[in-house]
């Protein structure tokens, strides 16, 4: 309305001014009669996404039909032909392989296979001691070979973090090759959060180990991580699963592989481990606990005599991937993809209390799913197409090590170099009325201000990391293309109100267990809330004339950016 009364001003103001002017020369000319103007079209509706479509997608999604959707079930091969065939019905355009919404993914699952054997030999010819399984150690696993042995001497190399940009290399000095080296659980405290994740990673710590030579990795508990997680813990889940995916050629993708781990060690294998060492336990344990972290490094006096086994096998999943092509002669080349996964953890083996089985994950991650779900629905709604191409992809295999998304990343169905940024939904916690959110990563590229302009359009405040301790940055799907150097965004529903309880007691309570269910009390309104925001943010990133990038020095940009 406002725009026709502009419209029609500007005429009028127009009319008067050519009126003035004839007026001049021939004040008694009529004026020319004025032509009526054209109804302009009706505004085009906002999307509004729907609580029941919200609902109806989360039902299906977290049926117990679906047997908790675990990668390379027919429970998640169900729930993937559920997602292509939503895909269809909008109309996307087909993102897999050979025509299809289908990606498929060559997964190779693996998990310790036996105890393993552990023990410590004083020099090459001394009385092995042995570890003793669930006290000392808990056995490793990999993908690559299904038996590794070594009998090796030690190097202990602290938090192994080799760290360029901090002018900080732990191996500096040592000589590791056909060695184990030993390497304390995580990192330092003083390391700002996301970096300290990175760092921390089991995967990084091989990498840097096999650069040097080294033949397997010990990992130490230390006394701040047993606080956090304690190592008994983990008899609970030491057979539980892992995955990788194969390359083209048939190889087992799995960095750092020739320095393969063998087991982590409790706070009291670590004691035997460095009983006799130029340092002590305590010594070492107490300079590790500083901000900076640093340990002296050394040989050990000691070699590892272990072998641990490894029972792997070869799974077949899929990737759902549908895209919209963008309307921008020149952007349509870039992609914004929207991620969320679509697996979760399967059927226990041992029911709950209540009798259940089944890890539904409405949660964990059928309300990311479905919040995709209604972003392409408003994508596909909105007259005016997207100036970049979205892509919508649900992957597999998260819970197993974020392994469907690092094979999108590294096997792209769109050329690699085009993918430009990407918006990661995984776990809102939809039980509440939120009115804030956090996005991971917002501040590393300008993503952030386009996130913050999406959300302060809907009244909602952009709200800092309230887990600061817990690394989330390295721990969902998108972290998988910022290691292709793909600036990426996680979202989270926030803290504020009512959020930090409603958070804290879904994850105390129901997070990868069985009555992370449809009976929880689930606010899809809510739901529709967050899908609405998603797709606000997906928009500007979809619409804006710079190309997403990251800041200036920004450390993942450094280290990952092409």
């Amino acid at each position: 309305m406002a725009l026709k009364f502009l419209k029609a001003a500007a005429l009028s103001s127009a009319a008067l001014v050519l009126s003035a002017c004839v007026s001049i020369t021939t004040a008694e000319a009529p004026l020319p009669p004025s032509d009526p103007l054209p109804p302009l079209p009706p505004p085009a509706p906002m999307f509004e996404p729907s609580a029941e479509a919200m609902k109806a997608h989360m039902t299906f999604l977290a049926s117990d039909l679906l047997e908790g959707r675990e990668a390379g079930t027919r429970g998640y091969d169900v729930a993937a032909a559920y997602v292509a065939g939503r895909f269809e019905e909008l109309g996307l355009k087909p993102a897999g392989d050979y025509a299809s919404y289908l990606q498929k993914t060559p997964l190779v699952s693996y998990a310790s296979a036996t105890k393993g054997k552990l023990a410590l030999r004083a020099g090459a010819k001394g009385k092995a001691v042995p570890l003793v399984f669930g006290t000392d150690y808990l056995p490793g696993a990999q993908p690559v070979a299904a038996k590794v042995a070594v009998n090796a001497p030690m190097v202990f190399v602290g938090y192994g973090v080799v760290a360029p940009e901090r002018g900080r290399d732990d191996y500096a000095g040592l000589d590791v090759k056909g060695k184990v080296v030993v390497v304390l659980t995580g990192a330092p405290s003083g390391f700002q959060t996301e970096e300290r994740a990175h760092y921390a990673g089991g995967k990084t710590k091989r990498i840097e180990a096999a650069k040097r030579g080294a033949i397997g990795v010990i990992t130490l508990q230390t006394p701040m991580r047993e606080k956090v997680r304690p190592f008994a813990r983990g008899l609970n889940t030491w057979q539980g699963s892992s995955m990788s995916w194969r390359e083209k050629s048939g190889a087992v993708f799995f960095p750092g592989a020739s320095a393969p781990p063998i087991a982590t060690l409790s706070l009291d294998g670590a004691k035997k481990l460095l009983l006799g060492a130029p340092y002590g336990y305590e010594d070492i344990m107490r300079m590790a606990a500083d901000p900076d972290g640093r340990t002296p490094t050394f040989a050990l006096p000691k070699q590892m005599q272990a072998t641990v086994d490894s029972k792997i096998a070869g799974v077949q999943s899929a990737n759902v991937a549908g895209v919209i092509e963008g309307s921008d002669p020149t952007l349509r080349d870039q992609v914004i993809v929207l991620s969320a996964h679509l697996d979760h953890e399967g059927v226990s083996e041992k029911a709950d209390k209540n009798g259940d089985k089944i890890y539904n994950g409405a949660m964990d991650n059928a309300s990311g799913i479905a919040t995709m779900l209604e972003v392409a629905r408003g994508f596909t709604q909105s007259p005016d197409r997207p100036r970049r191409s979205v892509v919508f992809l649900a992957v597999t295999a998260e819970e197993k090590g974020l392994v469907g998304a690092d094979y999108f990343a590294n096997n792209p169905t769109v050329p690699k170099g085009s993918m430009a940024a990407n918006v990661n939904l995984d776990m809102p916690v939809l039980t509440y009325p939120f009115s804030d959110v956090i996005a991971f990563g917002a501040e590393r590229s300008n993503l952030g201000p386009a996130v913050r302009r999406a959300a302060e359009s809907m009244g909602v405040k952009l709200s800092p990391d309230p887990l600061p301790e817990e690394g989330l940055f390295t721990r969902s799907d998108h972290y998988r293309f910022v290691e292709q150097g793909v600036p990426s965004v996680f979202l989270m529903t926030g803290f504020e109100g009512p959020g930090r309880e409603a958070f804290t007691k879904f994850l105390a309570e129901r997070y990868h267990k069985p009555n992370d269910d449809l009976d929880q009390g689930i606010d899809y309104a809510a739901g529709a809330k967050f899908a609405k925001l998603n797709y606000e943010i997906a928009r500007e990133l979809a619409d804006m004339d710079e190309r997403p990038q990251w800041n200036q020095g920004d450390f993942f940009g450094q280290l990952f950016g092409k």
